[in-house]
């Protein structure tokens, strides 16, 4: 893997301690997976535009008749658990900041996905520091002092999450490392300054290097996910199977592809997870100019009871156990507060509920936004798992989804109000303005909003006004409707939030979430234009 048969440029500026990051042994690994696998990486991105404009053409998705021996040959199973993943009753996520870090590590969570994907912003400081914040962690040397006065330190090690890294999705760049000239893979470049700044350190821990993978469309991506894994483990000498990655099922063609994703990265595999923002997100993008069949309610109105909705967290309970994977369950967004007590308890409930769902279903433990929701997910599945670790023997026979149940996008109850609109653009651009000064994981309406919320919201709004859908209370929604209530509600927000107001970054954030939700082209993914805006 010599450095010299690539020519890597670092364009982003060096702060301090950047070089213990950026190792010569961390660069170079970055540069041969992109030697490696730039190519097919690119070949995926096509192939995702491909089918696009196939169901854009009126095709549908369907479970692939080339793969059918692999679902239906019974004898494989993904690797046994890792240590340090076997119970994952309660995972927390949030960005890798120096607060979220100590915050989320000593939450009591079983895992913490530590994020450099959605619930973070790409800034080249955050991406460096994020590292730094977790090779701290590791070597136990990070602490963390508030406004306040507050301090903050680990606890002991064995009373700490297992940090499972969310590199970027394989459709973003990192535009500050230039490799032979080409922006080197965002994904690649988490991945490899992680594994090689951190992965012993985790090792010796007594855990590994474990990662949760993001935005996968089919198999074949999971297959490169996985050559990635072996070309890492192979150039760091590592053996093996010692990487552990969780898929998130969060795009309706992987729904499609559950069991092949588990076999390509079988010795790999560390289960699936229900992404249910970025699901619902995937649903309105792949369908978006198919008419009134595929469009759904206003984002508030759409539960985890809808019918498509239910059939597709069933079919991954059933799929992961089947293989003898974890199935991991969805997001509870709502925050509690510690000031207002109905909030809290309404908080409460609706997070109980969920997990409760979700236990019942089968699931092997769930997720949280914030660590007062740990104890809350905790006594649920304590309840259902009693001293069992997971509940993986439970197979789920009796379920049985077809690709119509996945697409009966048309039997979701709701409606599509003035309310619903307002709501998304308000959320869009508090959450944009955040996301543009450096924040990603930001508290609006009492929910934890992460990219997922602003492309649902922006999406909707593009699928209504190109669908020719009227509001149940009022008139078609169009462009110049919405034009109309973006100043309406830049307004409100303008007079709730008084000096604090940034009239520039709203500005840009008016001027991002009007390209990506009323221009005629549809933007893949708002990050990547937003990414461009940043320095």
């Amino acid at each position: 893997m010599p450095e010299a048969e690539h020519r890597v440029e670092i364009t982003g500026p060096y702060g301090d301690r950047y070089d213990e990051i950026l190792t010569p042994q961390a660069i170079d690994l970055v540069a041969a997976l992109h030697a490696e696998l730039a190519p097919r990486r690119q070949e995926a991105l096509a192939a995702r535009r491909s089918r696009q404009a196939q169901l854009q053409s009126g095709a549908m998705l369907d479970f692939l008749p080339g793969t059918r021996d692999i679902r239906e040959d019974p004898g494989w199973r993904v690797a046994e658990p890792a240590p340090g993943l076997v119970d994952r009753r309660v995972e927390i996520t949030g960005p890798t900041d120096r607060k979220m870090t100590i915050n989320a590590l000593n939450s009591g969570a079983n895992v913490w996905l530590a994020d450099f994907e959605d619930a973070n912003t790409p800034l080249w400081d955050n991406m460096i520091t994020g590292q730094l914040n977790l090779k701290d962690a590791l070597d136990r040397t990070i602490d963390f002092t508030s406004e306040e006065g507050k301090d903050y330190a680990l606890q002991p090690d064995d009373q700490l999450a297992t940090i499972v890294v969310r590199p970027r999705g394989w459709h973003l760049d990192e535009k500050h490392i230039l490799i032979d000239g080409q922006r080197a893979s965002g994904s690649l470049t988490d991945f490899a300054l992680y594994l090689a700044t951190s992965g012993q350190k985790q090792l010796e821990k007594g855990k590994g290097p474990y990662f949760y993978l993001a935005k996968i469309e089919s198999h074949l991506e999971a297959r490169l996910w996985n050559d990635a894994f072996n070309i890492a483990q192979d150039a760091l000498g590592i053996p093996r199977g010692t990487i552990r990655g969780t898929v998130l099922i969060e795009t309706i063609p992987a729904a499609f592809e559950m069991e092949e994703i588990l076999y390509e990265l079988k010795d790999h595999s560390a289960g699936l997870n229900a992404g249910r923002w970025d699901y619902l997100f995937s649903v309105i993008k792949k369908f978006r100019t198919r008419g009134r069949e595929f469009v759904l309610p206003e984002r508030n109105s759409v539960t985890m009871t809808a019918p498509f909705m239910r059939a597709y967290t069933e079919l991954l309970v059933k799929t992961c156990h089947k293989r003898g994977a974890h199935a991991m369950g969805g997001m509870a967004a709502f925050i509690p507060s510690r000031r207002d007590t109905e909030v809290n308890e309404v908080a409460l409930a609706k997070v109980n509920e969920d997990k409760t769902r979700e236990a019942n279903d089968g699931f092997d433990g769930s997720w949280v936004a914030h660590p007062d929701l740990v104890p809350v997910c905790k006594e649920v599945f304590d309840s259902f798992l009693k001293d069992r670790p997971n509940q993986i023997e439970r197979q789920r026979p009796e379920v049985a989804v077809t690709a119509e149940d996945l697409l009966a996008v048309s039997k979701t109850p709701g409606q599509i109000t003035e309310a619903g609109l307002r709501n998304n653009i308000s959320v869009a651009l508090q959450y944009l303005a955040n996301w543009l000064s450096g924040i990603g994981a930001v508290a609006i309406f009492n929910l934890m909003e992460d990219a997922a919320t602003a492309e649902i919201s922006r999406s909707q709004i593009w699928q209504w006004i190109h669908n020719d859908i009227s509001l149940d209370d009022g008139p078609a929604v169009t462009r110049d409707m919405v034009e109309q209530l973006i100043d309406e509600e830049l307004t409100k927000i303008r007079e709730q939030t008084a000096d604090a107001f940034d009239a520039e970054r709203y500005g840009q954030a008016v001027a991002l979430f009007t390209e990506v939700a009323l221009a005629d082209r549809f933007a893949d993914f708002l990050t990547v234009p937003a990414y461009e805006r940043m320095p």
